[in-house]
């Protein structure tokens, strides 16, 4: 009994003499070894694919080398060449001002009869130069060239200086804000906004974020859009902040300056 082989049909039937072989007993204890053999052979199979395809991953994956960075130090640059240190840029003479005959005129006294005086010429009272429309110039100009200068009055040119526009700030000492605060801008919005029909019908919803300028003298302009979401609801919220009232402007250093405001409108379907 010692010899018999415990996976062997022999063996099989030794046990099931004279009993139920239509049991299922008999029938898994015959295919015993076959299932044993075909287990063993599974997990080698497996262990050995396992094995394969780490090596296959590792000679997939290409070797990464170390990259030599080159530094370059301030004091090997080599100094700039100065061509030359006594560059002078010519300056166009400017033209000197045209020659003026003062305004300040002296009138010698002529005596006359009083029927050769006319009415124009008669001294005028203070009352009379107080209601009068005529506007009477209180500076003189002495000239600098009495025989052959200009007029000042024939000289129609005015030079004049254009001021540029000052750039807005991003954050200042005191930001500008709506009147009321926040709370009463955010409920003018609210009360003023309008739902385009569009939008509502296509169902489209959520946050435009617009940024303006809130000027020295506390009105809005550049009204931009930093985030979009739809062309119509843009429009719209535009449309709104360019109607907010006067707002109390940004001031640095003291004084007022142009500041940049962002305000995010939500469009949201109930």
């Amino acid at each position: 009994m010692s010899n018999i082989d415990l996976t062997s049909l022999e063996w099989c039937e030794l046990i099931f003499k004279d009993r139920n072989k239509s049991y299922g007993a008999y029938k898994m204890r015959q295919d015993l070894g076959r299932r044993q053999t075909f287990a063993v052979v599974v997990v080698a199979l497996v262990a050995i694919g396992g094995f394969s395809l780490f090596k296959l991953i590792r000679s997939a994956i290409p070797e990464q080398k170390e990259e030599m960075v080159e530094v370059t130090q301030l004091s090997a640059l080599e100094e700039p060449e100065v061509k030359d240190e006594n560059i002078i840029k010519k300056v166009d003479p400017i033209a000197p001002p045209p020659a003026l005959k003062s305004t300040i005129k002296f009138t010698a006294p002529v005596i006359k009869k009083d029927e050769e005086v006319q009415e124009d010429d008669q001294l005028k009272s203070q009352d009379e130069l107080a209601e009068t429309k005529v506007q009477i110039s209180i500076a003189d100009v002495k000239g600098n060239d009495e025989l052959n200068g200009q007029d000042i009055a024939d000289l129609q040119e005015v030079i004049t200086q254009e001021e540029e526009p000052e750039e807005p700030y991003t954050m200042v000492e005191q930001m500008p804000q709506f009147p009321g605060g926040q709370a009463e801008l955010l409920k003018y919005i609210a009360q003023h906004l309008r739902y385009p029909v569009i939008a509502q019908e296509n169902g489209i919803q959520g946050r435009v974020i617009i940024r303006f300028v809130v000027t020295a003298e506390g009105k809005v302009s550049n009204v931009t859009v930093l985030r979009s979401i739809d062309p119509y609801l843009d429009k719209e919220a535009i449309r709104v902040v360019e109607s907010l009232p006067q707002w109390i402007p940004g001031k640095q250093n003291g004084r007022n300056v142009p500041v940049y405001y962002t305000c995010p409108i939500t469009f949201r379907l109930q």
